[in-house]
């Protein structure tokens, strides 16, 4: 009776356990919490099948169950909660900074104006992941017969595709219903959304996606892992295309030092969403076409603690000395076929001011640091939104770009729609000097707008030329948001002015004044750089 009552328990508990396994799939690794949660649920199961003395149901609820062997339980549950936070504390900074400073290699020696290029507006992604999903939306919107059926992912993964930035996102099946109706065919298609120009398609397939994450039972994308790689812990997954445009998800593995600490990636499994065939890659064998293996989450994580524990674990509490952290946002950029993380280095005091700025290729984890002095770049998004206050429009996460050889940060702002409305570049070094320009006259038109604003202000530094004039007409024209004032002397000399070299005096200055004007170079219409 007892070997009955042991198999019965023994069935019980397998039966459950595997559903626990289908339902929440936890790796079988010891180093991943999720996995000592799994076995603990599986002894408390075990356990608590001790109650089923009998295979007779009705005596089993009539009985008084013997309770002795669940005694155990809270014991287990102590072990579980006390020695894997203990072994942890003991592989954690405090007694290993310097292993966790190390765990990113960041190169220090850069020179911004060597190194990054000049910027190309041809091939700087403007438009965010928040533009990208309304013109996705918008695109999913114009086909009724798909609409009905699937929806748009939120993933919108940013790609090099063919020297083209590109944001990706495949559809959904819309609801389990939805799933059974269009499984045999699968999902028809994915939308890309281009960066530069803001072009949104929709690419059918003639083989429907079946391995999705919003499918059911063996052809959800998890469950389709989990099983082909019981072992195997993965991080969040990325939707790219190859360079055939073949859609593919790539699925980063990790491992942890003590359980669930010190997080890295060890390679990625790319699976085809088409036929649901997978190979796992090593972290040096991932194929170039590839954009995303480290996660945005991962890098930042990994650059704070290089930034904190650099001069030991005691340091990072007290002292602080040369303690660095990053900025709370992160943009992506593009440069020679890989995708790159931007973000801002900051001190741990956060004043409102960056040190400096690290670039972090996403497929290799390479990471520089450029040491480029200026404002955070939230203060940067302040300042240019403060230009159009009135208008209530909202600044995106900036990218720094080389703009004639300055640190330049360059956003854009949106209105409460999400469609960007105008384009700003701020001064890195100076966050008071920006410039916004409408976007309908193009990125172009607003960097030459900002360009000769700075200029102008840089030239007053200058050796400037004075001399005094007598005005005998004087019109005003708004030029891209700026007013400017076009002066005639008495000697039929030409002269220009913008608003902002003198916001005071020259809204009233009228013809026949005497004014003393201070000027660098001599053309057929001076430019007025200040006004004595």
């Amino acid at each position: 009776m007892k070997n009955k009552i042991l198999i019965f328990r023994i069935i019980i508990t397998l039966v459950l356990s595997f559903l626990l396994f289908y339902i929440f799939l936890p790796p079988i690794n010891p180093t991943c919490v999720e996995f000592w949660v799994f076995l603990l649920f599986i002894v408390v199961i075990f356990m608590m099948s001790s109650v089923l003395k009998t295979f007779d149901f009705i005596k089993i609820i009539s009985s008084r169950p013997n309770f002795k062997s669940i005694g155990i339980v809270p014991i287990i549950i102590f072990a579980f909660f006390i020695l894997i936070p203990l072994l942890n504390f003991f592989l954690s900074p405090v007694f290993r900074s310097n292993a966790y400073s190390n765990r990113i290699k960041i190169n220090e020696k850069n020179e911004f104006v060597s190194d990054i290029k000049e910027v190309n507006f041809n091939s700087i992604p403007l438009l965010d992941k928040d533009s990208s999903e309304k013109l996705g939306d918008r695109v999913m919107g114009q086909m009724p017969e798909l609409v009905s059926q699937f929806y748009v992912s939120d993933i919108y993964t940013q790609i090099n595709y063919n020297d083209e930035i590109i944001r990706v996102t495949p559809l959904e099946y819309d609801g389990i219903f939805k799933f059974f109706a269009n499984k045999k065919d699968g999902v028809k298609g994915y939308i890309t959304v281009n960066s530069v120009n803001g072009k949104a398609n929709l690419t059918k397939l003639d083989k429907g996606m079946k391995y999705m994450p919003s499918a059911f039972f063996s052809k959800n994308l998890y469950i389709h892992l989990r099983f082909n790689y019981p072992t195997e812990i993965f991080d969040t997954e990325t939707f790219e295309l190859d360079n055939e445009g073949n859609p593919y998800w790539i699925i980063p593995t990790i491992k942890y030092e003590g359980i669930g600490i010190k997080k890295e990636i060890t390679g990625v499994v790319i699976l085809d969403p088409i036929t649901g065939k997978s190979k796992k890659y090593g972290i040096k064998d991932v194929p170039t076409w590839v954009d995303h293996v480290y996660s945005a989450d991962l890098i930042i994580e990994q650059v704070d603690d290089w930034g904190k524990y650099k001069n030991g674990f005691l340091n990072s509490i007290f002292g602080q000395k040369n303690v660095v952290e990053t900025t709370r946002g992160y943009n992506y950029t593009v440069m020679n076929d890989d995708v790159y993380l931007y973000t801002g280095i900051t001190s741990a005091a956060s004043d409102e001011s960056n040190i400096g700025f690290i670039l972090t290729n996403m497929r290799t984890k390479e990471t520089h640091l450029y040491k480029v002095p200026g404002a955070e770049e939230y203060s940067a998004m302040s300042s240019a939104e403060g230009q159009v206050q009135q208008m209530n429009y909202k600044a995106s996460f900036p990218l720094l770009i080389n703009l004639n050889n300055r640190p330049t940060y360059l956003l854009s702002l949106k209105d409460n729609a999400g469609l960007v409305k105008m384009y700003a570049f701020v001064d890195v070094a100076d966050y008071q000097k920006v410039v916004v320009t409408d976007s309908s006259k193009g990125i172009e038109v607003a960097a030459k707008n900002y360009l000769n604003e700075v200029d102008l202000e840089s030239n007053k530094d200058n050796e400037l030329k004075s001399k005094e004039i007598t005005i005998t007409k004087i019109k005003e024209a708004v030029i891209d948001g700026t007013t400017y004032y076009y002066i005639t002397d008495n000697n039929n000399e030409k002269y220009k002015a913008s608003i902002k070299i003198d916001k005071e005096k020259l809204p009233f200055i009228e013809v026949g004044n005497k004014i003393t004007i201070e000027y660098s170079n001599d053309s057929n219409v001076i430019e007025i750089e200040n006004i004595k």
